[in-house]
């Protein structure tokens, strides 16, 4: 056991230490933060970051009363707006802010304001029949468009209204614009809501979960397993294995490497988890989240904790080959071309997953979440966004450990004898009479 932790240790250490993985971790963390701030960059040089409200006027014809009723709708819902935003946080970005012209004026006069840059646009009715809404159109240059939406819903009250006859109120008319969301829900969530065991829905939160979880398996194991087979190319080419395989038994050793290895994932992981997170406390994604109406309390914790078993389940089971395949080949140039069938069944993984995302509970998922290769996602997916019984879950745990353990007793006697093979690669008669004659 000491041993082990030596090993563990030693590799982890000396991964860390290197440039090239200080220089990566640095780069993508950088990449990381221009990239969740591009949004905020956008919105503060475009000019509308709440500095100053929007100009917008309205133009004469035979709809004045209609024009008139949209802006004082619109103004009332910025109120509204606003209100929510500052009870959300004190420092959140302010909502789009219209500053409405007192006197309709002729389209002709207002588009000279637009061009002297006096006005940020203009709002146009007409083309309508005797009982019809006419057309709503705002006339702006690109400065206004974001008025488009809040003027939107004013319009489509205005109409209601209007339709109405005043037999509504305006909480009746606030219901009838409000849009119809349709959930789906399959028959084995009919009895139970739609709900998990800890009685929360299944919610955006958990299909975002999901969705990451799958991507940082798929980019983590390819980094990391890559990372295991060339350390041990690096050290079979350099000679070095050779006093290593004489002090340090080949299961201690492997495993040793794949442990290490893995913690310098999660190193690595860390570091962008605590960039993304510090980003979410910040007053725009705050803003943002509550705009979506993204909650964290709305994520159920057992699909995190069940996702990061299957996480560290398929790190293992892939990484023991990882090491298998690194431990037969002699040269680095070499190892790409070794590890391409590790790589198939890894993006195979991913995107049975990815396209499944939408149709959890579909035959070809059930069936990938009991393959060992495939599981660490399709099993997600089930348990995240599908209906899967806790029989289900045991199972294809139980699976993916026989797999790891059957794997690692392979990946073993491959590495044993594999590692001390140099020049061309051996071919799986030489393996196979050599792996016989090695006992674990």
């Amino acid at each position: 056991m000491n041993k082990l932790g030596a090993v563990i240790a030693f590799t982890y250490r000396n991964k860390v230490k290197t440039k090239s993985f200080r220089i990566t971790t640095l780069l993508l963390a950088v990449l990381l933060i221009v990239a969740l701030n591009i949004p905020y960059a956008i919105q503060l040089f475009s000019g509308n970051d709440g500095e100053g409200a929007l100009k917008l006027g309205i133009a004469t014809g035979s709809y004045n009363e209609l024009a008139q009723q949209i802006s004082e709708v619109a103004v009332q819902a910025q109120k509204q707006q606003t209100q929510a935003a500052s009870a959300t946080t004190s420092n959140t970005t302010a909502p789009t802010q219209i500053d409405w012209q007192e006197q309709p004026r002729s389209e002709a006069e207002l588009n000279r304001l637009i061009q002297n840059k006096e006005l940020d646009g203009y709002l146009l009715l007409k083309g309508a029949g005797k009982d019809a809404f006419p057309t709503v159109t705002l006339v702006s240059d690109n400065d206004a468009t974001s008025a488009q939406t809040l003027l939107q819903s004013a319009a489509q009250i205005v109409k209601l209204r209007s339709v109405a006859g005043g037999q509504l109120n305006e909480q009746q008319l606030q219901e009838l614009s409000s849009p119809v969301t349709i959930v789906h829900q399959s028959p084995d969530q009919q009895g139970s809501g739609g709900t998990d065991d800890n009685g929360r829905s299944y919610t955006r939160e958990n299909f975002i979960l999901v969705y990451i979880l799958m991507i940082l398996f798929f980019i983590s194991l390819t980094m990391t397993g890559n990372m295991v087979a060339s350390e041990i190319t690096s050290e079979k080419s350099s000679r070095v294995m050779e006093i290593l395989i004489t002090s340090v038994s080949p299961l201690t050793q492997m495993f040793g490497k794949i442990i290490g290895i893995f913690l310098v994932g999660i190193t690595q992981m860390g570091v962008y988890a605590v960039v993304v997170i510090a980003h979410l406390f910040l007053p725009y994604y705050q803003d943002v989240l509550a705009q979506f109406n993204l909650h964290v309390s709305n994520l159920s914790w057992h699909v995190a904790v069940l996702g990061f078993m299957f996480y560290i389940l398929g790190y293992f089971l892939y990484s023991t080959l990882y090491a298998a395949v690194g431990s037969i080949v002699s040269r680095t140039e070499d190892l790409g071309q070794a590890v391409s069938i590790l790589t198939v069944l890894t993006l195979a993984a991913f995107y049975i997953g990815i396209f499944s995302i939408s149709n959890p509970n579909s035959l070809i998922i059930r069936i990938a979440s009991y393959v060992p290769f495939f599981a660490p996602t399709t099993a997600l997916i089930r348990i995240g966004l599908g209906t899967i019984a806790w029989w289900e879950v045991l199972v294809s745990t139980i699976i993916l450990l026989v797999s790891i353990l059957v794997c690692g007793w392979i990946s073993t006697k491959i590495y044993r004898t594999g590692v001390l093979m140099y020049g061309k690669r051996p071919t799986w008669k030489e393996l196979r009479r050599a792996m016989k004659a090695y006992k674990i």
